[in-house]
């Protein structure tokens, strides 16, 4: 059974719209400010490792609780360079990476956490506007559009369960004019967009203004616990401090005991020009929602505030060994799909061409949202495992890390979910077949009308199932 998307595409149409394609995120064609690089042993209260959102927020926050509170923050790179700063920009209300996944998980407290949720995106609203944050915050609401028969009913059951409204296909093409959609749900609460790379860097501006010390190009080696202080070495000093937050994601964490805990997806994105208004009018979209569509292999996408097309997704693949490489990121066959699943979606855009093309590695886990814990003797505190969804759950993160380091019980901290941790990877072979044999059944209950096969169900039964 195929889907829409396997349908033809002319191959010179895909060539041609990708051929003059610069290979890199275009969130960071912007200026970005200099940091110092460490060249001295620094002591600190609080040493915030990872300069992306959990990182930035972490750092931001703790100054604001403790403005008497010496705070460092170091990066491995530049402020922002990694997944923050190559993101489609949806910062989405959820937690739990949507909402099949948190009701599967925490049936009991999914009420709490869609609460929350919510309130951690509009306290996110509320603290971009305090700060003036310059990173293009729209609060446009999320349409998820079905473009298999099959997914209409899935989204009047989220209708019904009070996800959103319902759109026919009448409706749903008067939003966005998809010859794909077959019918909409529109949340208008729950997401907003952003330009990602300017978010991270107006957080750290606002870091560097509530007395934060950020220091790029500091790679983290190593964690010595030994005596009443922390010590992590870097490649050219020491740093001394009190507590410590890992916010390291996707890249090797400073604890042995975190390591088979995520492995790394790679996620691939295209950009379009600048659409003309005559182009922009073939499609409509003048509300800006974001968009997804509900396949197991989904793609998102947006438009700029200079109205291009961010569109990326479907093709999340892992390679054996989890490692981080940038070789990985560069996959002509990845950007050709890609190309023609969006002339799919819109034909009436193919005189439209991509100028950027680019990846990046996401953190994943056996329960496809974040986990915490801590660690040598409650003084480092630590969160993995976004999948994905990590804009807006990223603050919600940091909080949680400070509460764990202050050690008073607070809601955020009594949550199951933060309180469980998840199964980790078994070691490769093993991680490598079972997630090349989950990303192919899932490509198989997509072309299947949603039908999961024996192996997805065994691992819905266990509690690993994903269900995005």
């Amino acid at each position: 059974m195929q889907t829409v998307f396997d349908g033809p595409v002319d191959p010179q149409l895909v060539e041609r719209s990708l051929v003059a394609s610069n290979f890199g995120s275009m969130w960071l064609d912007v200026r970005r400010p200099e940091y110092p690089q460490l060249t001295a042993p620094v002591s600190c209260d609080l040493l915030v490792v990872g300069g992306g959102y959990t990182g930035l927020w972490t750092a931001l926050h703790a100054a604001e609780r403790h403005p008497d509170r010496r705070i460092v923050l170091i990066e491995a790179n530049r402020i922002g360079w990694a997944a923050s700063g190559r993101n489609g920009g949806f910062v989405d209300a959820s937690l739990t990476h949507g909402a099949e996944n948190g009701k599967t998980r925490w049936p009991n407290e999914i009420d709490t956490l869609d609460a929350m949720g919510l309130q951690n995106l509009d306290g996110m609203q509320s603290d971009i506007e305090r700060l003036g944050l310059d990173a293009e915050w729209q609060r446009t609401g999320m349409l998820s559009v079905a473009t298999e028969p099959h997914q209409v009913e899935w989204l009047r059951h989220a209708a019904d369960s009070g996800e959103g409204r319902f759109l026919d296909t009448q409706q749903v093409r008067a939003e966005a004019n998809s010859p794909t959609y077959l019918a909409g749900l529109f949340s208008p609460d729950s997401c907003a967009i952003v330009h990602p790379a300017k978010l991270a860097l107006e957080l750290a501006r606002a870091c560097t203004d509530a007395g934060v010390q950020i220091y790029e190009r500091a790679n983290a080696t190593g964690l010595d616990t030994d005596g009443s202080a922390l010590r992590v070495q870097t490649a050219t000093a020491t740093i001394t401090a009190r507590q410590a937050v890992l916010a390291t994601n996707v890249y090797k964490s400073l604890l042995r005991r975190n390591r088979l805990h995520t492995v790394p997806v790679y996620d691939y994105v295209l950009s379009t020009e600048p659409l003309t208004d005559g182009q922009l009018d073939r499609i409509g979209w003048r509300n800006r929602q974001g968009i997804g569509d509900c396949a197991n292999q989904f793609h998102y996408y947006r438009l700029t505030k200079d109205n291009r097309i961010v569109w990326g997704g479907y093709d999340a693949v892992y390679h054996f060994g989890g490692k981080v490489d940038p070789a990985y990121e560069d996959r002509p066959a990845t950007y050709r799909s890609l190309a023609a699943h969006f002339f799919i979606t819109f034909p009436q855009l193919d005189d439209v061409r991509f100028s950027h093309r680019w990846a990046g590695a996401i953190d994943t886990n056996t329960r496809f949202c974040a986990h915490w814990g801590l660690a040598r003797d409650d003084r480092v505190a630590y969160v993995n495992g976004f999948t994905g969804l990590g804009v807006g759950a990223a603050r919600f993160a940091a909080d949680v890390c400070l509460d764990l380091l202050e050690g008073i019980p607070t809601a955020r901290t009594e949550l199951q979910m933060v309180r469980d941790r998840p199964m980790p990877f078994p070691p490769e072979p093993i991680a490598s077949v079972g997630i090349q044999a989950t990303r192919w059944s899932l490509d198989r209950a997509d072309h299947s009308a949603g039908r999961r096969n024996i192996f997805l169900r065994t691992l819905d039964a266990l509690g690993l199932g994903f269900d995005s």
